[in-house]
């Protein structure tokens, strides 16, 4: 007699396998263009009603080494993000995260639990300067290339590599970085999404290629210049810069609405009444349109009697019966003469409520410039803290505004550098009264001997933004004691999978007959293994987790029920009997359970398990 009871394999092992999706996707809309799992190209070429062309030469963008940073990003993880509550603060109530590892690694293991979650991303990549370092990505194992980076094999660790501008590979090295990273960010953006990309002038035309790739040059919104420096620097060689980009991209343009931003004194002030209308001030506004419409071409005769044509090439923007009616409702003005060409009045009382659409240009009077980001980490460390280049509060305050973020929406940051997303988005939803949570990823590199954060006792860049979010916590608790604002966050950090089968480089030749029963490796915990577990489901690993004693055995409870999970030596009927009363009693619309494989009593416990859980309703029953 056989339990039926399923095991969590190896394939469970690994992060979201974005080949075989795309794969299935194909298939469910070109059903012929698949055989035996493979796509046949040239019949896709002829559904698609591509006709061959013979000609050599396309419009592409292309480097060396962008065929394997494809395969790279579609390769899956075999690793998983260990809870570490220890460094966390209000683990059990919060929802943002700080995950400390290489973000191309924790973006492929969040692909299953925040495929299309993420409403806005903001990145702050190294520029390619020639000083800051290139990841130098393993496409064998890129895991124990991060440890032996970071000095989790080694006793010191490896430099990460710097980048100098005599390299051969000089753009292609950062180009190989980035795309990746970004094919794999996409995935995670709702439909009505946006990413936000800061940049200078070293690699502005290369990371603009390569979003539009990514993104699609369809959903391209803006090229922002950011105005990071208020004075010049009078040792510049040819001309002192004075500015940076952000690119700007939707996931779907057709879904994403911008925020507008408040109206100002200053923009108020453009708005006057010199007819004294009742309806209070107003501003005109240009009647002529470049779209020309034939039935919009007409002649206009101006109170003085002067008659008057649009532009050029142009037409109005309103047809001649609009034209009349808003003449009646005197919302058209020629002047203070009548004799000006016809205008719209466009009226405050109107707009104020809409907001003022934002400008491309972001000048430093109204989102801060560089040295006053590093006066803000300065300050909140009291003097003991430095970081180069933090972006200031005010600009990321900015992005946040124009996300037109709602609730209870994510933000994501895999350059988190010194956190400073972080720390907007926590004081935004103090401002707002909003609940937007955050999901930080730094790489643990270390800082160098030199810098005030090092003196300061801070050994690497993760560790002093932790440090950066507990203090502006600690500012927001202090400013207000009831706020709703997402106090907390849980860290996780990068590692090789809890699960012995499922690590590919676990030295199986040394296994012991005990070692062979035992899955999971011996310095890991529960908590470590219902964590992988729930990146495996594709579960929010944010979720609130409760732990129970069901008749001598630790259960562990996720999201209300939707996962129970049983690590007990010594699994019962019992302890199957209580965990069918848990789902009677939470109810939930699904809910999965996940044993040990060698914990049950004996086969005849495990083989009834199966039947009693699928008896109360529960089909998905695994055993790692």
């Amino acid at each position: 007699m056989t339990s039926n009871l399923k095991k969590l394999g190896p394939e469970d092992g690994q992060s979201k396998d974005l080949i075989s999706e795309n794969v299935e996707k194909l298939k469910q809309l070109f059903p012929e263009i698949v055989t035996d799992g493979k796509v046949d190209f040239d019949t896709l070429k002829e559904v698609l009603g591509e006709f061959t062309d013979d000609r050599a030469e396309r419009y592409s963008f292309n480097w060396n080494g962008k065929s394997q940073a494809r395969k790279l990003a579609m390769t899956p993880s075999k690793g998983t993000l260990r809870p570490v509550p220890e460094e966390s603060v209000n683990w059990d109530s919060t929802e943002n995260l700080f995950i400390e590892g290489d973000n191309l690694e924790v973006l492929k293991l969040l692909q299953r639990s925040y495929h299309k979650k993420v409403k806005m991303i903001y990145i702050d990549p190294p520029y390619n300067t020639g000083k800051d370092f290139v990841y130098k990505d393993n496409f064998k194992d890129n895991i124990r290339n991060y440890k032996e980076i970071t000095g989790q094999l080694d006793s010191e660790g490896k430099n990460i590599s710097s980048n100098p501008e005599t390299s051969g590979r000089y753009h292609t090295d950062w180009l190989n970085m980035m795309y990746p990273r970004l094919k794999l960010a996409r995935e995670l953006l709702k439909e009505d999404g946006v990413i936000f990309i800061s940049i200078d002038d070293n690699e502005v035309a290369n990371l603009r290629k390569v979003s539009d790739e990514v993104f699609g040059e369809e959903n391209f919104i803006a090229e922002l210049i950011w105005e990071r420096a208020y004075a010049p620097k009078n040792d510049a060689r040819y001309i002192s810069d004075s500015h940076d980009y952000i690119l700007m991209y939707s996931k779907s343009i057709n879904d994403f609405e911008i925020g507008r931003l408040p109206r100002t004194e200053e923009a108020n002030a453009r708005y006057k009444n010199p007819d004294n209308d009742p309806r209070g001030v107003w501003k005109a506004s240009d009647m002529s349109v470049k779209t020309y419409n034939s039935e919009s071409d007409y002649q206009i005769t101006t109170p003085s009697g002067r008659v008057v044509e649009p532009p050029a090439g142009r037409c109005w923007s309103l047809s001649k019966k609009a034209f009349f009616e808003r003449l009646h409702d005197n919302r058209i003005w020629f002047g203070p003469d009548g004799d000006s060409v016809p205008s719209i009045k466009r009226f405050l009382t109107e707009l104020k409520f809409d907001g003022m659409a934002p400008t491309s240009i972001l000048f430093y009077k109204e989102v801060g410039h560089s040295q006053e980001g590093s006066k803000e980490v300065v300050k909140l460390f009291e003097g003991k803290g430095h970081f180069d280049g933090p972006k200031p509060q005010r600009l990321l305050n900015r992005l946040i505004t124009l996300s037109s973020l709602s609730e209870k929406d994510i933000v994501l940051d895999f350059f988190a550098g010194s956190a400073s997303t972080a720390h907007s988005v926590l004081t935004y939803n103090l401002r707002e009264n909003h609940n937007l949570k955050f999901i930080m990823v730094q790489l643990p590199e270390r800082l160098t001997k030199e810098t005030d954060s090092a003196k300061a006792g801070y050994e690497t860049i993760a560790e002093l933004a932790r440090e950066r979010i507990i203090r502006v916590l600690n500012q927001i608790n202090k400013a207000e004691s009831n706020s709703r604002a997402n106090s907390g966050f849980k860290v996780f950090k990068l590692d090789t999978s809890n699960i012995k089968p499922w690590d590919p480089d676990f030295d199986q030749v040394q296994l012991s007959l005990e070692d062979t029963i035992e899955n999971v490796k011996p310095d890991r915990t529960e908590l470590d293994v219902l964590y992988e577990i729930l990146l495996k489901y594709g579960l929010d690993i944010a979720m609130p987790i409760e732990e129970r004693e069901v008749a001598g055995a630790k259960v562990y409870i996720g999201g209300a029920g939707a996962i129970i999970l049983c690590l007990s030596a010594n699994i019962t009927l019992d302890v199957v009997e209580g965990i069918t009363a848990i789902k009677k009693e939470l109810q939930p619309e699904l809910m999965r359970v996940v044993f040990r494989d060698g914990g049950f009593k004996n086969d005849v416990v495990k083989t009834n398990a199966v039947q009693i859980l699928k008896q109360s309703g529960i089909e998905d029953v695994r055993s790692i």
